[in-house]
């Protein structure tokens, strides 16, 4: 009988220990998928040259400079390295500042940085992303502080907790969701004067931004005749994962094409319906 329950009791923790192995492989499949597709972490924290092309022996060590009137910020060093970038925080800590946008410390990190959508990140893909991010190579790499003209909010918002991700099936609800933690509207949505998004302009455009290569003006995604309405989603599709627009012209980063190429076939087919499902909005200059 002792010589059965000692071996029930092994077989149970190698199959525990199997259970916890199979746990992280799905959570890092899904967050390398993530962070390398829709929410293209590297389009923003990749290492980049003078010239702004990524150093992806760099990987996430950041400093990229987004200089706005409202900021001169730098992307952030989200390797694990221990002095330079966030080997020293805890899972909790980084679930905070990605989806409440509050460091460690308990200062808050200010825009470019897309909390307000971040704060959709389900319990399970927010885990998924810290899996991935936590095992990247450290690398060492001092990134200046950002400097905001400015102020910033006291909070995003109350602690974000128990977020479940859609069922893939409810197509609208999921695209939305994947445009929500690929921050679409942030960069597309018209801003005012304070930099605040216009929300009844959702995806309306219009907004000028600072990229790699110039200054670019993000298009209109929703299904007005200055939008979508006269694209066909092979169309809309071929712009979001080869940067190529309706006419073939050439799309210019700040745009993740360079990432978003990863999404699955299902996510881009969500994705684009819930474009189509936005209210038509005529082309939103800057305010």
């Amino acid at each position: 009988m002792w010589a059965f329950s000692r071996t029930t009791a092994y077989l149970v923790l190698i199959l525990s220990g199997a259970t916890a192995w199979a746990q992280d492989d799905a959570l890092m499949t899904r967050g390398t998928y993530l962070a390398e597709g829709v929410v293209a972490c590297a389009n923003c924290h990749i290492a980049r040259g003078d010239k702004g092309q990524p150093l992806f022996d760099r990987g996430l060590s950041g400093g990229m400079l987004f200089d706005d009137a409202a900021f001169k910020a730098y992307a952030p060093n989200i390797t694990p390295d221990p002095e330079t970038g966030i080997g020293t925080w805890t899972d909790a800590q980084l679930g905070k500042a990605i989806r409440e946008g509050i460091r460690p410390d308990g200062s808050l990190i200010g825009p470019p940085m897309p909390i307000s959508f971040y704060r959709n990140l389900s319990d399970t893909d927010l885990a998924a992303i810290i899996t991935y991010l936590k095992a990247q190579p450290p690398v060492r790499h001092v990134v200046a502080k950002s400097v905001y003209h400015i102020p910033l909010p006291a909070s995003y918002g109350p602690p974000v907790a128990g977020v479940k991700t859609p069922a893939a099936a409810d197509t609208l609800k999921y695209g939305e969701y994947l445009a929500n933690i690929g921050h679409c509207m942030d960069c597309h949505t018209p801003r005012n004067a304070k930099g605040m998004l216009l929300m009844d302009h959702l995806g309306a455009g219009g907004q000028v931004l600072k990229g790699p290569a110039g200054d670019v003006v993000t298009p209109n995604l929703t299904p007005d005749q200055s939008g979508l309405k006269t694209w066909t989603d092979a169309q809309v599709e071929r712009a979001i994962r080869e940067g190529i627009n309706k006419d073939g012209a050439r799309l210019q980063p700040i745009m993740a094409f360079g990432w978003y190429k990863n999404i699955s076939g299902p996510d881009m087919s969500a994705l684009i319906a819930y474009l189509r499902s936005l209210k038509p909005q005529p082309f939103a200059d800057r305010k």
